[in-house]
């Protein structure tokens, strides 16, 4: 087996658009589910909205790359409105029932061919990044052309200013989590976390202050779709349920009720996923696995999801969460 190989292809994990978008949409469910325990399997959807919101600000409307992110979180604070109106006063069920239903709805509507010109359906929408009238994203890159980094992590000028732009983004929004979070705005949805009836009975409007946590990590979410789009072109085969649970995968393993702990857990779950990607197939070749090459590729879902569930059944306050954060949502 090739270890130079797999070990810089692993290594290369550590850095890329795809995990910084991970980590967002990550601090974003550390919002909802972490610190206000609402139960949100639709982060997909939240992804999807600022990826297509984006995109499609500049394609449609022409309007300059940064008004287009603008757009994109202004349509995940209207889609938490839409979701938290008829649920947010229920039990936390119904919220994860209407998530995960909405986010699949929105892919189902990107993909129909009745708005191809708009969402350019099964083929999506790609050419908003770099515009002829200078208003992309790419057009703003500030990096010269060529090769910048070392070893494993050499990046070209466009991948440079993603992997720049993300990082800028995480960390603002991290900072914003843990300033929210030791606020008394914080403490209240840490509150309603744990008992949400003591909360009322202190006079708090738990459903005002449950639509905030939701609009605020949604906003989170839609910021991970754009840096992903802000990458690569947008493709309605990319928000898929699957993607959800990636990320929650990211949040349990880092921590659900902590701060850099989703940051942490998306960095590690796709180092995880370079290795898995790059040593099952050596394996198969080899004769160690009795299973062909391709096969092995996609058996990495599968160890992924035996890990998920020892997670949770062994360590579900997270590889840096504290036990006593943990709230298991009635």
């Amino acid at each position: 087996m090739n270890w130079e190989a797999i070990i810089n292809n692993t290594a290369a994990g550590l850095l890329t658009p795809t995990t910084i978008a991970f980590a967002l949409a990550a601090l974003g469910l550390a919002m909802h589910f972490g610190f206000a325990g609402l139960l949100n399997f639709g982060i997909a959807g939240y992804m999807a909205i600022g990826a297509y919101g984006y995109a499609i600000a500049v394609l449609s409307f022409g309007l300059p790359w940064w008004a287009g992110m603008l757009v994109g979180m202004v349509g995940s604070v209207l889609f938490s409105i839409l979701l938290g109106i008829p649920t947010l006063r229920l039990r936390g069920d119904y919220l994860a029932i209407v998530t995960i239903a909405a986010a699949e709805i929105l892919r189902l509507l990107f993909l129909t061919t009745a708005f191809e010109d708009v969402t350019g359906s099964a083929d999506g929408l790609y050419g908003y990044n770099s515009r002829p009238d200078g208003s992309g994203f790419a057009n703003s890159n500030p990096f010269p052309p060529g090769d910048y980094g070392f070893g494993p992590w050499v990046y070209n000028a466009e991948t440079i200013w993603v992997i720049v732009f993300g990082l800028i983004v995480l960390a603002v929004c991290t900072f914003l989590l843990w300033a929210l979070m030791r606020s008394p705005w914080g403490r209240v949805i840490k509150g309603i976390r744990e008992d949400e009836d003591a909360i009322r009975a202190l006079g708090k409007n738990v459903f005002n202050y449950k639509m905030q946590a939701l609009v605020i990590g949604g906003m989170f979410g839609s910021l991970g779709g754009m840096v992903l789009a802000a990458y690569s072109n947008v493709s309605p085969g990319v928000y898929v349920t699957s993607l959800t649970f990636f990320v929650w995968t990211a949040l349990l393993l880092g921590g659900a009720a902590t701060i850099f702990g989703p940051v942490i857990g998306s960095i590690i779950f796709w180092v995880l996923q370079a290795f898995l990607t790059n040593i099952l197939p050596e394996l198969a070749i080899a004769g160690i696995l009795p299973v062909s090459s391709q096969q092995a590729s996609t058996l990495r879902f599968v160890l992924v999801g035996i890990g998920l569930m020892l997670l949770v059944i062994y360590r579900p306050q997270g590889i840096f969460g504290d036990k006593r954060e943990l709230t298991f949502v009635k």
